[in-house]
């Protein structure tokens, strides 16, 4: 047996209902003042407000931060981190996506450290523990809620930081399928392409343990089943619930076992050409799956029975099976190629050697079960052009 470690919030509350619990663990935690970080649509929209009245009803004092409008940047962070200061927040409260969630992470371990946040990028730098923070997801993507990471972008360098560590970790993670019912269709394909991305490479990855194993076979279960129906079907909350619970279990999944090569190449697509991280991973998935299959025919052939789909005496069959059965979901859920998002080759070209060196230099792609080399990703970007 392999020695592992795995590592997740405390609490975790699952369930329709689950955010309005945010007052009662704040008490728990011992705090008095309370920095709500989120969105402007979801301020605007009045989603936040049944959060906020429950965290004032236990006596909290609430601020409120809603600049996290596109996928994070230092800039954010350093507003966030601001108010806390002026407020001296002693717990943030991450409601949102991933950016609000990646923020909030941020400010956390910011505002207990010293430095900047570049002196962190990288794997379990930071030294004293972070502010408390709860966090309350409101896509079914990302799984931020539930894993140590947090990636934020520096545009001045055009990079996205990854910072590991276990003391960002959200003491609790409110997940609640009630907040993902307005979410329109791209969105979720996005996010819920995403989240299958984790579970597919926390699955194959050189870094996969048996407690990964076990939540990334499940991820794939409930979201090649439910996923087509909360894109078709946006209110039905048994298939946002569903798709939900995906989410978070291939949340946990990748942050013990880390990504592979699908994010190592979606990072620079994101710091370059701003598309969203989501959106991003989707249109690389099918291609990049394709070229990883030769490297563990077996995990892929798990990961096609996992989807539902027969065994076909060959894990080499069976494995491919399941790419194509990728790939047409990807279609499905009406995918804009790379190009589409505004990644063209003349864009491409100046550029494209960089960024497959940026992935290879992220450290993902070496989890990936077939290694590429810099030539196979430049190749495997054009390709998914």
């Amino acid at each position: 047996m392999t020695n592992f470690i795995f590592r997740a919030p405390p609490i975790i509350r699952f369930g329709p209902g689950a955010a309005l619990k945010v007052g009662e663990e704040a008490r728990r935690l011992g705090a008095k003042k309370a920095l709500l970080i989120t969105d402007a649509f979801l301020a605007s929209a009045g989603v936040i407000d049944p959060i906020r009245q429950e965290l004032v009803a236990k006596g909290l004092e609430v601020a409120v931060f809603s600049e996290v409008n596109t996928e994070p940047t230092i800039d954010h962070v350093a507003g966030s981190l601001k108010l806390q200061k002026a407020q001296k927040s002693d717990l943030l409260v991450a409601v949102g996506g991933g950016s609000p969630i990646d923020v909030a992470k941020a400010t956390s371990f910011l505002a207990t450290n010293p430095g900047v946040i570049q002196d962190y990028m990288g794997l379990e730098k930071i030294p004293h523990n972070a502010l408390p923070l709860i966090a309350v997801p409101t896509t079914a993507g990302t799984g931020s809620e539930a894993t140590a990471t947090t990636i934020i972008t520096d545009v001045a360098a055009n990079v996205k930081m990854l910072i590991i560590s276990s003391r960002i970790m959200p003491q609790v993670a409110l997940v609640d399928p009630n907040l993902t019912l307005g979410m329109p269709k791209g969105l979720t394909a996005a996010t819920g392409l995403d989240a299958l991305t984790h579970a597919i490479e926390a699955y194959v990855s050189k870094k996969a343990q048996p407690i990964t194993d076990l939540l990334a076979l499940a991820a794939i279960r409930v979201l090649v089943k439910n996923l087509p129906v909360a894109f078709h079907e946006p209110g039905n909350l048994e298939a946002r619930s569903q798709t939900l619970l995906g989410a978070l279990q291939a949340g946990l999944a990748f942050s013990n076992s880390s990504v592979a090569l699908v994010h190592g190449m979606s990072r620079p697509i994101g710091a370059l050409f701003h598309v969203p991280h989501g959106i991003s991973n989707a249109a690389l998935l099918g291609k990049v799956m394709d070229f990883s299959l030769p490297g563990d025919y077996a995990r892929y052939a798990e990961v096609a029975r996992a989807m539902g789909l027969p065994d076909l005496g060959e894990d080499q069959k069976t494995a491919q099976s399941g790419a194509t059965r990728v790939s047409q979901l990807i279609a499905e859920l009406e995918v804009p190629t790379l190009t589409a998002l505004g990644v063209t080759k003349a864009k491409l070209e100046p550029v494209v050697a960089k960024m497959a060196e940026d992935a290879l230099a992220s450290g993902s792609p070496a989890n990936n079960p077939r290694l590429a080399t810099k030539e196979e990703i430049i190749s495997l970007y054009q390709a998914c052009l």
